[in-house]
């Protein structure tokens, strides 16, 4: 929920810039339609959307003059340990004016500085204005729910929730990062904080950064700790219940409708019927409501993969009949997604995934349409240890990132200069080895549950953040807030030192399964892993192809002086004869390889992107 915009700059006076920091504010109208609040100081000026899933004034801003000087605090996102948080301000002698998250915030600041997020649970992200000291405060949830980007620059700095919001600042021009081609071409290269744009950066998760005129300093206030785990099977997953339980319960939002994502699969279905579960228990008579997308063309070109082995709506339908929810299946269609494609992109500022975020933006657009709040199962797979890769002993085995496979990959076919500057095999090479050196290691761990611990530690770095990062976008370009429950710090520390033998007895995902085993209907405990869904369609294949040809060939194109033309070519006319060697991530089909040279094609026009 919400967006914030802001700009600090030491080295002049920002009172007469109420214009452009309106223009900044007002892209953020999508994240928060309900309520606009916009503060400048001299050096200082903050902007906020919000959007209303509870009481309108508690999405609002805080601030308090003290000495003549202010103190702002803005939040995006949602603290689901609000009462708690209180409790602790009032037990500590602190004073709430009001009920409002922003106000809990500013007075847990007022008491423990930026400490206070400590004792934070949530999906969230703050600014606060210290104009005391002439600091500012950017802070992110512990695993990255909420986005929060920010631009340095000599004397001050821009952050914004969405990219779009530090664009609207003349200050800000787009350039390309060359060396962040590889993350362009495969997102889930990414390491934390980093963007494909120079100068542009996200705070990264579980960290606070505070900003002063001498600079930026960075503080990690949470991460992941390994330790023996000695409760048994029945016991880890009794606590498994527990907490899933608690979380669940945490994020419900009385006072307006909620829905959520069923796909019939075991994630989802296990947060729909704790959902539905607490909310009867509220109201004998309120129903959840329940959404899951299909295709048009399943019934003629669906293929069964080993990643997506058969169709979710007729699983989604079971479920929900058995968990007792009010179900809509959204059918959508090739045309139905090119269409908003271009919608997806705005979402994002970023480089998309195509039909990948087409399918999840119209979903929730239908989601919007009967509530503004809804929940996931996504994550559970990272958390739990649900893709194939988990079981493979060879990929296991292999000193790379598990989900990459030996198929092509579009890196290899940039211009030999710019190849050889770039190395995307080395760049590869040294993100798997950063990653793993940040590893929480267990003292005595056997080589074989060592590893297993890497894999999972892989897996919570850059694909998650891949896949939070579509939910939160194309949610949000509706004003529609999505929780994620599996992605509470609790769940995840607590299950991250549960050994692999305990979370994959009995089959993937079987700690999982056994803790949620009394509210899933059997179709769902037996139903294999299926990840989320994507359009099998010849059409959608060759409008890819079409479109790639084009811009590779296209002497106007932004990409000219990037790809090696030839080469580039040959491979299309692969993928077009189906003649693509190697295998491919994700179980994708081969024309799925050139969504990411499409959609940088179109990224650099629309946000007029300059090369180096």
């Amino acid at each position: 929920m919400s967006g914030v915009v802001g700009w600090i700059d030491f080295r002049r006076d920002l009172g007469d810039q109420h214009g452009l920091l309106h223009s900044m504010t007002e892209t953020m109208r999508h994240r928060g339609p309900d309520t606009q609040d916009v503060w400048i100081g001299e050096h200082a000026a903050i902007g906020h959307r919000g959007l209303a899933t509870g009481r309108p004034d508690d999405v609002r801003p805080a601030s308090a003059s003290i000495g003549g000087d202010t103190v702002y605090a803005a939040h995006t996102g949602e603290v689901y340990n609000g009462d708690e948080l209180r409790r602790d301000i009032e037990a500590a002698g602190g004073a709430l004016r009001d009920g409002s998250t922003a106000e809990a915030l500013l007075q847990a600041y007022f008491l423990w500085g930026t400490d206070f997020v400590d004792r934070v649970n949530g999906a969230f992200a703050f600014a606060i204005w210290d104009g005391r000291t002439r600091r500012l405060h950017l802070g992110r949830d512990r695993i990255g729910v909420k986005p929060l980007y920010y631009h340095p620059y000599d004397g001050g700095i821009l952050f914004a929730s969405e990219p779009k919001g530090i664009i609207a600042n003349p200050l800000f021009r787009p350039r390309l990062e060359l060396s962040a081609l590889p993350v362009v071409l495969q997102p889930r290269l990414a390491q934390p904080g980093e963007t494909p744009l120079k100068d542009l950066y996200e705070v990264e998760p579980a960290h606070v950064l505070t900003y002063t005129e001498s600079g930026p300093t960075r503080r990690r206030y949470w991460q992941l700790v390994s330790e023996p785990h000695h409760d048994s099977f029945e016991e880890s997953a009794r606590r498994v219940r527990e907490l899933l339980d608690d979380t669940v319960r945490r994020q419900l939002t009385t006072g307006v409708p909620l829905g959520a994502m069923l796909s019939g699969g075991v994630d989802s279905t296990s947060v729909a019927a704790l959902a539905a579960s607490a909310l009867r228990k509220e109201d004998p008579a309120h129903e959840l409501a329940t959404f899951c997308v299909r295709f048009e063309s399943d019934p003629a070109h669906f293929v069964a993969t080993e990643l997506r082995p058969d169709i979710d709506a007729p699983y989604a339908a079971e479920a929900a009949e058995f968990i007792g929810t009010r179900h809509t299946t959204l059918t959508a269609s090739v045309q139905d997604l090119l269409d908003v494609i271009p919608a997806t992109r705005r979402a994002r500022d970023l480089p998309g995934w195509g039909q990948f975020d087409a399918s999840m933006y119209l979903i929730f657009e239908q989601i919007r349409n009967n509530c503004p709040v809804a929940l996931t199962g996504e994550a559970a797979d990272e958390v739990f240890g649900g893709y194939p890769y988990f079981f493979k002993p060879e990929v296991l085995a292999a000193d790379r990132f598990p989900w990459l496979f030996d198929g092509p990959k579009l890196s290899r076919y940039l211009v030999p200069d710019l190849l050889a500057e770039v190395n995307p095999e080395e760049d590869e090479r040294a993100r798997y080895a950063e990653v793993l050196a940040r590893v929480p290691r267990l003292a005595g761990e056997s080589a074989e549950d060592a590893r297993i611990r890497e894999i999972f530690f892989l897996g919570l770095s850059g694909p998650l953040s891949v896949i939070l990062d579509r939910k939160e976008r194309m949610s949000m370009a509706h004003g529609l807030d999505v929780r994620v429950p599996f992605c509470d710090h609790r769940l995840l520390q607590y299950v991250w030192n549960v050994p692999w033998e305990l979370k994959s007895r009995s089959g993937v995902k079987g700690l999982l399964k056994a803790a949620m085993a009394d509210v899933l209907p059997p179709s769902t405990l037996n139903r294999r892993k299926s990840a989320y869904p994507h359009v099998q369609n010849p059409d959608y294949d060759r409008t890819l192809v079409r479109e790639a040809t084009w811009i590779v060939n296209d002497e106007a194109s932004p990409l000219k002086p990037l790809f090696d033309t030839e080469r580039t070519n040959g491979l299309i006319r692969q993928i077009s004869a189906g003649a693509v060697h190697g295998e491919l991530p994700g179980g994708s089909n081969q024309a799925a390889l050139l969504i990411q040279l499409v959609e940088m094609r179109h990224w650099m026009d629309e946000y007029q992107v300059a090369l180096p």
